[in-house]
């Protein structure tokens, strides 16, 4: 942890991939002295890897390397760190075993000295709406000691401050600082009557079970339309509650409308709902602050209580880097252990590049990246030693002058003497490591081999498609294509921008970029997104059950199972494990879950159907000598020679061409990264031309030789008549751009700003801002 005597970017200031100011060099005072200081894999063969035998150096920093699909991650999250996890498990009881998932033993041949694993990943931090970044890192929790024995008037205990628990939580709100308030005109259309379908809601249509108790209620004439209703009819219609009422001959229960839809739709997780209710229920019931605490969450006692002037929520709701600056003006001995404490996480959240956030945003919002972030900060102040940290792409999202924040926080756990694992393709984190694993060498079933291992200037040397192409540089575009026309932006003020004003040109690839937090996202998801004929592929969880795969996805599937039944002479139906030639025991699903209720879920391999998802029945057909689960787990760029023509061939082929090739067609949605996501769906709108493109962040998980197959897949829907827009921060798509947007000039408070919009020439030229300084650097070494 960075002490609170020590600015917290003093070791942060090294340029792009230069490692000066880094020891990278093996350090005597960590190795270990009884000869267990590798970590020892022999024979893994996981999901692709071929029989993979390395040693990984302990209490060293290992990048593995390789092309997206090559095995990286079936060899350091499905191998060791499971494995790891695994051995764990068995050292608890057996009577609290049977309270734990049960961990499959990962298929290699040995597994030697390893340590306790802790995975940090980009796995979003649920949607729970009480969890913020405050109390993932336990920072609130210390701001709420400091005030229950400093702040003036007293209170209480630490409980007093908490929006969780009852003697601290608003009592209008329960803690949530927002109340549901619903748009009523999303309900009903006032021009027509109840006759007439004037409910909007699903499920309240004309004759259905809903609208006869409503219509025959006797409150009001269902022939009336409902802006002339009298304002007791009114009140009837949408708030009365529940009350007997006789329609016919039955004894029915009538509930006003609105009273009806809270009960129905606010009761529920709107993602266990169907579509269409989804929808209805994110178009008509909005959260608003909570007029009691106006969104702070707390009771009035607790938000009476100060220090310096300021409540525990508006401390919160402040930016962290000005919270920093706060806390270290409190001078007060008593509680200094716990400020030393507080200021070290602060610092810490500043020095890994989230100053701009605050402890009050709730992690639900938080970006993959950033939730890695965060959790990695609940590990640099743990007084853990010796343990094996594994990190999946932890540069996820940053702007190169946060890169070199990251790579000195992998550095302080290093040095910590832990053993640090990263998954990692950007070369500025490549240049810090001790150990590098190349694998490859291509995806899926031609990756999955050990290409090389070893120190940086040996892969430089190696001749693997990462040594070839770790100086690779993209160059400046000689004549940058001209714009069609422009899409116009004014007044933009959403989050931290300010008044923001600027031309996004059309017809070419504009690339908006700037640091973390600087106001990207808020500009072109704020004011772009939404705009008839745009089209956003971003890395958002695709909505969709544990059964759905990109066969399903995608739609290729249909076009497959009309060519199984053609070939058969049997119903289509009987190729959709969803449907009639589903496995009976799994119902299609190839394995059988496990509901443990409080513990993490359980799935096992069907034993009925080997994991294949069909009847007999349905295997014994086959196309070509191959049967509907054989099809199912061929990888894209399998499947799409398998499937010469027709439409199957056609959306096989924008899969690959989007870098998708080594995909299994059955792979689950579920097990997807964030940016094989987004390049599912920019696959499905690709067909398209005409269109405005907004990618966010394409080169998340590509592998730097991959990055030029995608700038190629960009110009290619550039020159096809379509707009690209690009919120992106590597190097070589910000080089072989058309324009450039930078916003900042910093993050939060400090960005919002246009400081740049030109061609990437000019940035180069004349620029200052930090992409500037970055850009020139890059270009200097092409």
């Amino acid at each position: 942890m960075v002490s609170s005597d020590q600015p917290s970017t003093a070791r942060f200031d090294a340029t792009p991939y230069d490692t000066a100011g880094y020891d990278t060099g093996r350090r005597s005072d960590h190795a270990a002295a009884d000869g267990h200081d590798s970590i020892e894999v022999r024979g893994a063969r996981e999901n692709n890897l071929t029989g993979v035998s390395l040693d990984i150096p302990k209490r060293r920093l290992s990048v593995f390397t390789g092309v997206s699909g090559s095995g990286k991650s079936s060899l350091v999250f499905d191998t060791i760190a499971a494995e790891s996890r695994r051995l764990i498990n068995e050292t608890y009881t057996a009577f609290v075993q049977g309270f734990m998932p049960s961990l499959s033993r990962p298929d290699v041949d040995a597994l030697r000295n390893l340590s306790a694993a802790i995975i940090v990943d980009q796995e979003r931090m649920g949607a729970n709406a009480r969890s913020t970044v405050g109390t993932a890192t336990d920072a609130y929790t210390m701001l709420r000691i400091v005030f229950s024995r400093i702040a003036t008037p007293f209170v209480g205990s630490a409980g007093a401050f908490s929006f969780n628990l009852a003697e601290g939580m608003c009592p209008e709100c329960e803690g949530l600082g927002k109340v549901s308030d619903m748009d009523v005109d999303a309900l009903v259309d006032r021009e027509l009557s109840l006759n007439e379908g004037a409910i909007k809601v699903p499920g309240f249509g004309v004759d259905t079970w809903y609208w006869q108790v409503m219509a025959h209620s006797g409150f009001f004439d269902p022939a009336v339309k409902l802006k002339d209703y009298t304002s007791a009819q009114w009140e009837d219609f949408l708030h009365k509650p529940a009350t007997k009422v006789k329609v016919g001959s039955n004894n029915l229960t009538y509930e006003g409308l609105a009273v009806k839809v809270r009960r129905i739709y606010l009761a529920k997780d709107r993602e266990s709902m169907q579509p269409s209710a989804r929808a209805f229920a994110d178009r008509a019931i909005k959260l608003s602050p909570c007029p009691a605490c106006e969104g702070a969450r707390l009771n009035q006692a607790a938000l009476a209580a100060r220090i310096d002037g300021r409540n525990i929520a508006e401390c919160a709701a402040m930016q962290i880097d000005d919270l920093a600056a706060f806390v270290r003006g409190i001078g007060d001995a008593s509680v200094g252990p716990m400020l030393d404490s507080l200021r070290d996480t602060l610092d810490s959240l500043v020095a890994i590049g989230l100053g701009y956030l605050s402890l009050d945003r709730e992690s639900a919002t938080l970006s993959g990246g950033e939730a890695q972030r965060v959790k990695m900060v609940r590990h640099l102040n743990s007084s853990l030693s010796d343990v094996t940290y594994v990190f999946d792409e932890p540069t996820a999202g940053l702007h190169p002058h946060d890169i070199q924040r990251m790579n000195g926080l992998l550095l302080q756990l290093r040095d910590k003497g832990n053993t640090v694992l990263v998954v990692e393709h950007k070369p500025e984190t490549i240049a810090i490591a001790d150990h590098v694993v190349d694998l490859g060498p291509g995806a899926g079933t031609a990756g999955g081999r050990l290409c090389y291992a070893g120190d940086l200037a040996g892969l430089r040397a190696s001749g693997t498609l990462t040594g070839r192409y770790l100086d690779h540089r993209v160059h400046l575009r000689e004549k940058p294509r001209q714009p069609s026309g422009h899409l116009s932006i004014t007044g933009a003020t959403l989050h931290n921008l300010k008044d923001v004003a600027v031309d996004i040109p059309l017809g070419v690839l504009t690339v908006v970029t700037g640091v973390a937090g600087s106001g990207k996202s808020s500009l072109i998801h704020g004011y772009v997104a939404g705009r008839e004929g745009v089209v956003v592929a971003d890395q958002s969880p695709i909505r969709g059950s544990r059964r759905s795969n990109p066969a399903t996805y995608t739609g290729v599937l249909d076009p497959i199972r009309t060519a199984f039944a053609k070939a058969n002479g049997v119903k289509a139906a009987l190729f959709s494990a969803n449907s009639e030639g589903a496995c009976p025991a799994c119902k299609g699903a190839g394995v059988i879950y496990t509901d443990l209720v409080m513990m993490a879920g359980v799935a096992t391999v069907c034993e009925k159907c080997e994991g294949r998802r069909f009847t007999p029945e349905v295997l014994s057909y086959t196309l070509r000598g191959k049967n509907i689960s054989e099809v199912l787990a061929m990888p894209v760029a399998e499947a799409c020679a398998f499937f010469p023509t027709g439409q199957a061939h056609v959306i096989l082929d924008r899969l690959a061409a989007v870098g998708l090739g080594y995909l299994g067609l059955g792979q689950p949605l579920t097990t997807l990264s964030g940016g094989e996501r987004q390049r599912l769906k920019l696959a499905i709108h690709m067909a398209k031309n005409g269109t405005t493109y907004v990618l966010d962040e394409p080169t998340t998980g590509l592998h730097l030789a991959d990055v030029d197959q995608l700038l190629e897949l960009l110009d290619r829907l550039v020159d096809d008549g379509n707009t690209v827009i690009v919120i992106e921060h590597h190097q070589a798509v910000m080089a072989h751009a058309d324009w450039i947007i930078d916003l900042g000039p910093g993050a939060g408070h400090d960005g919002g700003q246009v400081v740049f919009s030109g061609t990437p020439a000019d940035l180069v030229d004349t620029g200052t801002s930090l992409t500037a300084l970055h850009l020139r650097e890059y270009v200097d070494r092409a």
